[in-house]
């Protein structure tokens, strides 16, 4: 199957290289749909005299854009559209093309039109555009050319208030600190609107259910001189709209009853019989509505209501309740709907009913996943049966219990069954996930955003490889939470991991000439404590920009240090078979545990062109500090580089430490306690499915402890920059929904295992097919 897929995936290929040289020849007649006394919109290019004005938003005003292009000249998709037919309408290059933009004045007659609109938003009201269009008879083309002098804007010279309700100026007075508009900035309009809509938040916050933004108005003066805006802001009373002699003032409402619906079907799905079978379970002031058996436990749609943590209706506890509910991953649908009482309060409080309309998510399901995986650059195929069950206590606790099975083209250390699937591994997951933060005392102001989760599981893992087997269970007590829309925190204050080796092959063991590194393969335990908290904006901004931050840090063993000393446990004491040092050290059930301090940084920032053409940089810094009772990191938690996820000019785990350079007959395992990348890649869509990407890579890893002998592993602040490796490349990506496929093309550039001043490949070695490596993988590598 691997081998078919490989074979269309070449096939694909093939073809699209020739489609790529198809194009670039017909580049040449891009105006051949361009019809006879028109031209080609060639070019759209915008120049503003002002650095404060957002050129990007500028180009978003133009009407009518130029074709769009790969590395910013290379008209791909208008020369695949220029492929096809003229006889036929809707062929495949027109279908993965793209049809030429012909240029029309009328278009560049709006585009200055809505120039100037948006820039006198943004306060420049005597700013000046001129187009130019720049006429290419011969290749009928035109070029389009927007200059724009921005002038001096108007600015807010004073900022007041006039609120018609002298109760809710305190409210807006006591927050002028989170004031968008101030005295001296720009008059602009789209900050104003900002400034009524925090004002409108404000007050929604307070009790008033009813207020919104259109109470608010702006009143500018621009009578004074030197560009000068004096700026009012009108806050009026509840019924501005209406011509009446006595104004009423705005009402803050209560909150009475809360009436929960757990099985509610949408009206258009209702008939009369099932209207009629619903229950009803009275616990003032909460209503609980069912049908046939409440499904969950009503203190646990009591704890998820943030609503009654104010006397008064809040927007922001409303915002929470909906954001809890939808987090337990119970239901389906989630309404919260407020309804004013009739004929209870007075002019000044009002009273509302909130009704919260729940449609529950099948409470078990089986599914079964097949699935590629790509671990550490070697490819395999992975089986997984998962059981699931939403509410296994009828509190929301969701028990999630997965069998897995894998198979994995693992680079064979000794023998030669390097591209066969000589890795097994078989294993059990089981987790309970609890919709709220199971600790003997409370934290609500941490979690004030949403409820917390907390996480029980537990595992076992069996991995038959082709020189040595090792077994891992694990056990893990933790929490997740989001603090912020785009922010995650996770925190395990207990992950326990016991691995265990053995059935080693006697060659590969020989074969490990570094004693540090082979020191690291041995039975150990590891009892840890960490945490990791992710932002990440990709979901959640509007703009072409996105960035992703993730911070870790775990620390193992100092509390089982501190156990042992205190019970007065004698240490294990041995010799070193290899070097015949006397060895030291404390053992829990039996096996040795490890101690170690480590951290890690990683920052991706993306930014998209167009819907085709983006950018995307990550940086990555990792430091692991083994001490104490085992001064050694485990094998698992090295850093290594190199692979379809690193720096893919190297196989992985081939590169470094350092200027280290293996030996042929060596067991291929370059993992050190330092890592430093970073990554850069241009990714262009080439056809719908079809992805190409041009990358660049550079970093290394070190070792920090002195007990690794390898030469020129030890990481020296004074020479670490002159042992950075550097690889290029391009690579394909091919989007099948389910899963991406990539295929890159790395090429080494700069080697630092080769002697001083001659490590960068061109210039002083020949190109041969040892500084290429190819990488297969599935999803993207950042």
């Amino acid at each position: 199957m691997i081998r078919f897929m490989q074979g269309r995936t070449l096939l694909l290929v093939r073809r699209m290289l020739v489609a790529v040289l198809a194009a670039l020849l017909v580049a040449c007649s891009a105006t051949k749909f361009v019809p006879e006394g028109s031209y080609l919109l060639n070019d759209v290019d915008v120049k503003v005299d002002n650095k404060q004005i957002n050129k990007e938003e500028l180009k978003k005003q133009v009407r009518q854009k130029e074709n769009l292009s790969i590395l910013g000249f290379f008209k791909f998709h208008l020369a695949m559209y220029n492929l096809s037919s003229r006889k036929k309408s809707n062929d495949w290059f027109k279908r993965i093309g793209e049809a030429p933009v012909v240029y029309q004045e009328f278009q560049a007659q709006r585009s200055v039109e809505y120039l100037k609109v948006y820039l006198r938003n943004k306060g420049y009201y005597d700013a000046v555009i001129e187009d130019t269009v720049i006429v290419h008879e011969k290749r009928r083309k035109v070029d389009l050319k927007i200059r724009v002098e921005a002038g001096i804007p108007y600015r807010v010279k004073r900022y007041t208030y006039r609120i018609d309700d002298p109760r809710i100026a305190p409210l807006i007075y006591a927050d002028s600190a989170g004031q968008v508009v101030k005295n001296g900035d720009i008059f602009d309009v789209d900050q104003l609107n900002k400034e009524r809509r925090r004002l409108a938040t404000i007050l929604k916050n307070h009790g008033y259910f009813n207020f919104t933004s259109d109470h608010i108005q702006f009143v500018a003066d621009t009578a004074l001189s030197n560009k000068q805006v004096d700026l009012e802001i009108e806050v009026a009373d509840a019924d501005f709209q209406q011509q009446t002699d006595s104004l009423k003032h705005h009402r803050k409402f209560v909150l009475r009853n809360f009436r929960f619906n757990t099985d509610f079907v949408p009206p258009q799905f209702l008939d009369d019989s099932e209207q009629l079978a619903y229950d009803t379970i009275f616990e003032p002031p909460y209503t609980f509505i069912y049908k046939d058996q409440l499904r969950y436990k009503p203190t646990l749609l009591e704890n998820l209501n943030r609503m009654k943590d104010s006397t008064y209706y809040s927007l922001r506890n409303a915002e929470k309740t909906f954001r809890s509910l939808n987090q337990i991953q119970q239901f389906k649908l989630v309404n919260l709907n407020f309804e004013p009482v009739a004929g209870l309060g007075n002019d000044s409080i009002g009273v509302l009913d909130c009704n919260i309309q729940l449609s529950p998510a099948p409470r078990q399901g089986f599914s079964v996943e097949v699935e590629g995986t790509n671990s550490s650059g070697n490819l395999g195929v992975a089986g997984n049966l998962n059981y699931q069950h939403l509410n296994l206590f009828h509190g929301a606790e969701i028990l999630n219990v997965t069998l897995k099975s894998a198979w994995e083209r693992q680079e064979a250390m000794i023998s030669n069954n390097a591209l066969s699937f000589n890795t097994r591994e078989y294993g059990m997951e089981a987790s309970v996930t609890l919709p709220k933060f199971w600790a003997p005392f409370s934290a609500d102001r941490i979690f004030s955003y949403q409820v917390p989760q907390t996480v029980f599981s537990t595992g076992y893992n069996y991995q038959r490889r082709p020189d040595y087997t090792r077994t891992i269970t694990n056990l893990r007590l933790g929490y997740q939470w989001k603090s912020q829309s785009f922010r995650t925190n996770y925190l395990n204050i207990l992950d326990w991991n016991y691995v265990r080796l053995s059935a080693f092959n006697e060659d590969f063991i020989s074969s490990i000439k570094d004693l540090y590194i082979k020191s690291s393969f041995t039975d150990h335990l590891i009892m840890a404590t960490n945490y990791t908290l992710v932002d990440n904006t990709k979901n959640t901004e509007k703009d072409n920009t996105y960035h992703y931050f993730k911070w870790s840090i775990e620390s193992a063993g100092n509390l089982l240090s501190a156990l042992v000393k205190l019970t007065g446990r004698s240490k294990f004491e041995t010799v070193d078979a290899d070097t015949g040092d006397q060895l030291s050290y404390y053992k829990v059930f039996n096996t040795r545990f490890a101690q170690y301090l480590k951290t890690d940084f990683e920052f991706r920032y993306g930014y998209r062109f167009d819907k085709f053409n983006s950018l995307v940089s990550r940086a990555f810094l990792g430091v692991a500090l083994p001490y104490g009772n085992f001064d050694v990191l485990p094998f698992e938690k090295k850093y290594f580089g190199g692979g379809a996820n690193g720096i893919r000019a190297w196989q992985v785990r081939t590169l470094g430490p350092g200027t280290y350079k293996a030996s042929e007959d060596e067991y291929p395992n370059q993992s050190a306690d330092i890592k430093l990348e970073a990554n850069v890649e241009y990714r262009f869509r080439l056809l719908s499915f079809v992805e190409g990407a041009f990358f660049l890579d550079a970093g290394n890893i070190w070792a920090i402890n002195s007990k690794d002998n390898r030469e020129g592993a030890q990481f020296k602040p004074d020479q670490f920059y002159k042992q950075i490796a550097i690889g290029t490349g391009t690579g394909l990506r091919f989007d099948f929904s389910y899963f991406i496929f990539r295929f890159d093309l790395g090429l080494k550039m700069r080697d630092p295992s080769l002697p001083a001043g001659k490590r960068f490949i061109w210039g002083h070695y020949p190109i041969r097919n040892e500084h290429f490596n190819f990488n297969v993988a599935i999803g993207y590598p950042f």
